[in-house]
């Protein structure tokens, strides 16, 4: 009897552990990943809990609240919040630094700053776990902090305006993720979308040659303000000068840097100044003939005479140290300076990027080529221009692959480090590299938990991708003969065989391959040295359990956001001469709905992107199934398309492409060799 009591105790305390022990999600889908972790086995059960803290009890009542707990003195359960003078050893981005201890009853946060306690809270948030009507919090001591105290994003609402309530919707779910920054580029050639109440005429429809009519109130412009303050998210108003300023020429008949322009400006810059209570006004200064080399002078001089820092783009204007207070550096050529703290954003322009590899390299990139930031680095901003007109603000966060590309840039910008900038390898997922490919691995199932969980319903057209496996040959010379829509009979697993000559092949992962970049040289491909006129094959088999039907995404030529691209012909997939089988049977492309022959930056993109369309609809036989491309090029550059992208997009999806098919196996290995 005595042991069978003992049995049946141990049987009800290892139900009582599995009760109350969460899975181990709650580590993983921490998103960035804090810097330094170490979990136990107990967990804190939100219930009663006795708040103590000196600031932000709001947040955390409502913290409480929302994970079904209540308010109470009379318990020995507490959440603490405890403002301390420093956090170990850091010595940097202090700011946002903070010290996060769970045990079974309480809860202690300390940080150095408020901000640092909201970062904590955010942490929090994400440790959740939601498991039989309670929610647990898992045993914990975490230390974190920011490798670059800039962490931000880019709206170019002077060529697409986007909705107020679509920016604070945004605003508010990636300050989930520490993104501490918006940037809002409020004037461009196509129309000033601050209103002016000195200068109304800058808002007047007949002054906007792209949605006309649409632009932001002052009152709108400060309750935007607001908002990001109670999100710690610095907001950063652009007002582009001298260049950009077509919207401005049409207003007032005079250049910026005419004296009539630069008075005019001036007094804007008062009611810009008055409106945006925030530390820096961005001016610009990019892409211009500067005809008054006392213009960018006397307008930093003027805006910081009001309390405000500058910030200007690089390349722009020459400053030397102590003449600017940031720069954001644009395109290769943009150069940090020693003693003028830069923001990096000179690969990270996502209107160019496809969903899949340039996500990857994104995730893999150093910030401006360092671990982490300093007094001379501060961060970086992800930038979308839509110099192409979008129509639908959700077509542009898919276009862009929005959320994905922020969450890969959300954990690199606070972790730091990456293994490469934009000029290694760093699109590709080579089988080699299993160290760099797990923890790509790792960091997407995380970002696909928030997909599906903390984003759901958001544009986010990003599948998993890791377990993608194809084999590529090496690159064919044009061939008017040669039309090989499917590998010999003497395919063998490391070479082609074709006309007496072999053609090795290589192994890769990942949905999206980039055979020569869209930068060219500038960000490396599959290809060391990829030549014009010539033509890959890729393959990969795919296994089902069952016979299916089911999507498949495809994309040979994803259509650059600043471009005026010509739609692809009727009848084909691109310009190049692209072509895809399933099982011997050709996929022929989607009926384009664009169908111009001139280039057009006001004709609206469609369903050119992938992102833009719903997949092709297929169906898989049960057991394997062979994927078969060919990927011919002509030149680099076309009439077509300015910007050609020798690559592909392919990955099996759902049958609304909402999400990866979780049933199916990737294989290069032929099944049926032998």
């Amino acid at each position: 009897m005595y042991i069978m009591k003992k049995s049946m105790c141990l049987i009800f305390f290892i139900l009582f552990f599995l009760h109350i022990l969460p899975t181990k999600a709650c580590e993983v889908n921490l998103l960035p990943y804090p810097q330094q972790t170490n979990f136990g086995n107990e967990c804190f059960i939100i219930d009663k809990v006795n708040l103590k803290t000196p600031i932000l009890k709001n947040k955390l009542e409502i913290f409480i609240r929302e994970s079904g707990g209540s308010l109470c003195d009379k318990t020995d359960k507490t959440i603490e919040v405890r403002l301390i003078n420093s956090i170990g050893e850091l010595k940097t981005n202090l700011e946002e630094a903070y010290r996060l201890k769970v045990y079974k009853n309480n809860i202690i946060i300390e940080a150095i700053t408020e901000r640092g306690v909201y970062m904590a809270l955010q942490t929090l948030y994400q440790l959740q776990v939601n498991k039989d009507d309670y929610i647990y919090i898992r045993e914990c001591e975490i230390t974190d902090w920011p490798a670059f105290r800039v962490r931000g994003f880019m709206h170019d609402v002077g060529r697409t305006y986007i909705s107020m309530d679509e920016l604070k919707k945004e605003i508010d779910l990636l300050s989930k993720f520490k993104i501490n920054v918006f940037h809002w580029h409020l004037t461009e050639n196509q129309a000033w979308r601050l209103e002016s109440k000195l200068y109304p005429e800058l808002n007047s429809p007949e002054n906007m040659t792209r949605m006309p009519g649409k632009f932001y109130t002052l009152d709108e412009a400060k309750e935007l303000v607001e908002f990001c303050k109670e999100r710690y998210v610095t907001l950063i108003p652009e007002i582009d000068m001298p260049g950009h300023s077509e919207a401005f020429v049409r207003a007032f008949k005079t250049d910026m840097q005419s004296e009539k322009g630069i008075k005019i400006l001036k007094n804007l810059m008062d009611e810009v100044c008055e409106t945006f209570d925030v530390p820096y006004i961005h001016i610009g200064t990019d892409e211009v003939e500067f005809t008054n080399h006392d213009f960018v002078p006397e307008m930093v001089s003027y805006i910081r005479n009001k309390g405000k820092k500058v910030i200007s783009w690089n390349p722009g204007w020459n400053y030397r140290p102590g003449e600017i207070d940031m720069t954001q550096l644009w395109s290769y050529r943009g150069k940090a300076q020693k003693g003028i703290p830069a923001i990096d954003c000179k690969f990270h322009y996502i209107n160019h990027f496809d969903i899949y590899a340039d996500l990857v390299a994104l995730y893999n990139s150093r910030i401006c080529n360092v671990d982490k930031g300093d007094g001379d680095i501060a961060g970086s901003i992800i930038a979308i221009w839509n110099d192409r007109y979008i129509d639908n603000e959700k077509q542009i966060l898919a276009d862009n692959n929005f959320y994905a590309n922020m969450l890969a840039f959300a954990e690199r910008s606070w972790r730091g480090g990456g293994n490469c900038y934009f000029d290694g390898k760093g699109t590709l997922l080579w089988p080699e590299n299993t160290a760099i490919n797990k923890e790509f691995e790792d960091f997407e199932n995380r970002m696909l938990w928030h997909k599906y969980n903390t984003l759901k319903g958001e544009p986010f057209p990003y599948v998993k991708q890791s377990n993608v496996k194809w084999k590529i040959t090496e690159a064919f010379p044009n061939d008017g003969n040669l039309d090989m829509s499917f590998p010999p009979e003497h395919e063998e697993s490391d070479f082609y065989k074709y006309k007496g000559k072999e053609y090795k092949t290589s192994c890769i992962y990942g949905a999206g391959v980039y055979l020569r970049h869209v930068w060219g040289n500038l960000v490396p491909g599959f290809y060391d040295k990829p030549k014009e006129n010539h033509t890959a094959y890729a393959y990969t088999w795919v296994h089902s359990p069952i016979e299916q039907k089911v999507g498949l995404n495809i994309d040979f030529q994803n259509y650059s956001r600043s471009e005026s691209d010509l739609p692809p012909l009727p009848g084909t997939w691109d310009y190049k001469g692209s072509r895809i089988w399933l099982n011997k049977e050709e996929i022929l492309p989607p009926h384009w709905i664009n169908n111009h022959k001139e280039r057009s930056n006001e004709i609206a993109l469609a369903n050119e992107n992938s992102a833009s369309r719903p997949p092709i609809k297929v169906t898989l036989n049960k057991g394997w199934n062979k994927i078969f491309i060919k990927l011919p090029v002509g030149r680099f550059q076309s009439k077509e398309t300015r910007l050609v992208k020798w690559m592909f997009n392919v990955v099996f999806v759902s049958i609304d492409g909402k999400a990866e098919l979780k049933n199916i196996v990737y294989s290069t290995d032929n099944p049926y060799k032998n």
